[in-house]
């Protein structure tokens, strides 16, 4: 079977529940080239290699096949510049740290470790609503409230406006999705979206101005540091992409992550009697269980050889970083869930200049997440297996995940 009708099969919903197969399949080409002429790549060495060479951008501008975007400057919001994922070093480089230092680490060391109290406040707030209940939707009651109610205090959104940006969201989320239309059309939409969105939070920007706060935004539109400041446009920008990636994916790695423990109840038990199993929990998870499957943004900015492949100038290229997750040439046993693995490395987060910017947030955010569900939870069992999934292959996860329980344990003791 040719590499490129396997990916169009791994696009196709009705593989969703396990695509792990197919990806087994596709590694058996390293790098091949899809029907619409993308190159994928899939194997563990030659994405790690792609994804820290200058000669590969995050820039769709770069694209040269036809349906391609609109080579004018700014391809993010309407008259607004890009977002940092879509620019490339040095551009990429400047705007990515003046908005880590409102944000944590390395600037701000303290301040994603400092939101654990914070963090297990709102779970367990969560959890307590499921009182009286036999059964919960886990997406549509913890996975997404949670991420999302963590995303507006980071940013200073508030969180009684959930419902607009809920919609902007799911539309923006739409134009990653390849099954979705061409790129052209996508981009378009992206560009309309975007282009609401940003005139929503420039409202906001404007009365943190006048009224600041502790909030992300509000540090960014204060911003007096004599390194440099973002343009009000370039906040928008990047605080639109922020609310919108700040939970997007959350939701994937807690609904995953349940769906996983579950299936694997010893690892929940000892979750269950030691939350600090949560870490390796996590790790394990974004390697076996990923959510974000695969990068579509890349394009070639010179000739690279690649596996015998000549990947040219101009082309798009798609990482499949699951695939390469589960590469067998990387890790012994890649089907397994085993968060005891010694040496644990994976492409959950990406690599390279584009490294997750929300990494130590979503890592945070999940291991409580999963390691008070585990302790509250009596007797916990899906409904579903497998639950419904999105429509979406790049960020794949349950639509919905129906679990039954006995029962709560009853919360612990605030921190003091």
């Amino acid at each position: 079977m040719a590499a490129a009708s396997v990916f169009s099969q791994i696009l196709d919903h009705a593989n969703r529940a396990d695509p792990y197969p197919l990806y087994a399949q596709l590694r058996r080409t390293p790098v091949s080239r899809a029907d619409d002429g993308t190159y994928v790549v899939s194997t563990y060495r030659e994405i790690v290699a792609l994804l820290h060479d200058p000669r590969v951008s995050s820039d769709p501008r770069h694209r040269a096949e036809p349906g391609g975007p609109p080579t004018e400057p700014g391809d993010g919001v309407s008259g607004l510049p890009s977002s940092f994922i879509a620019l490339d070093p040095p551009e990429h480089d400047r705007v990515r740290r003046l908005l880590t230092r409102h944000f944590g680490p390395p600037h701000n060391p303290r301040r994603i470790a400092g939101m654990v109290p914070e963090l297990v406040a709102v779970v367990t707030d969560l959890i307590d609503g499921f009182a009286g209940r036999d059964r919960v939707d886990i997406v549509d009651d913890f996975a997404y409230p949670f991420p999302v109610t963590v995303i507006c205090r980071v940013l200073g959104v508030p969180r009684e406006d959930e419902p607009r940006f809920h919609a902007w969201a799911a539309a923006v989320v739409d134009t990653v999705d390849p099954t979705t239309g061409d790129f052209a059309e996508r981009f378009d939409r992206r560009r309309q979206v975007f282009a609401e969105l940003g005139r929503y939070l420039a409202g906001l920007a404007e009365a943190h101005r006048r009224h600041p706060g502790d909030g992300m935004l509000s540090g960014l539109v204060t911003d007096d540091d004599p390194d440099g400041r973002l343009s009000l446009e370039e906040i928008m920008s990047n605080a639109a992409l922020l609310l919108i990636a700040g939970h997007e994916t959350t939701v994937n790695l807690i609904a995953n992550g349940v769906l996983t423990l579950l299936r694997h109840p010893g690892c929940l038990d000892r979750l269950r009697h030691r939350p600090d199993f949560s870490v390796p929990v996590v790790e394990e998870l974004l390697r076996y269980e990923p959510p974000v499957q695969f990068l579509t943004s890349r394009v070639a900015l010179d000739d690279i050889d690649l596996d015998g492949t000549t990947v040219p100038r101009g082309a798009s290229i798609t990482l499949v970083l699951a695939a390469g997750s589960r590469d067998p040439d990387h890790v012994t046993d890649p089907d397994r869930f085993d968060p005891d693995r010694e040496h644990l490395e994976h492409l959950g987060f990406g690599g390279g200049v584009h490294y997750c910017f929300g990494a130590p947030l979503a890592r945070l955010e999940a291991q409580v997440a999963l390691a008070e569900l585990a302790r509250r939870l009596e007797r916990p069992r899906l409904l579903d297996d497998p639950p419904p999934y999105r429509t979406n292959p790049v960020l794949r996860g349950p639509r919905h995940l129906p679990v039954a329980f006995d029962g709560l344990v009853p919360a612990a003791e605030p921190v003091r």
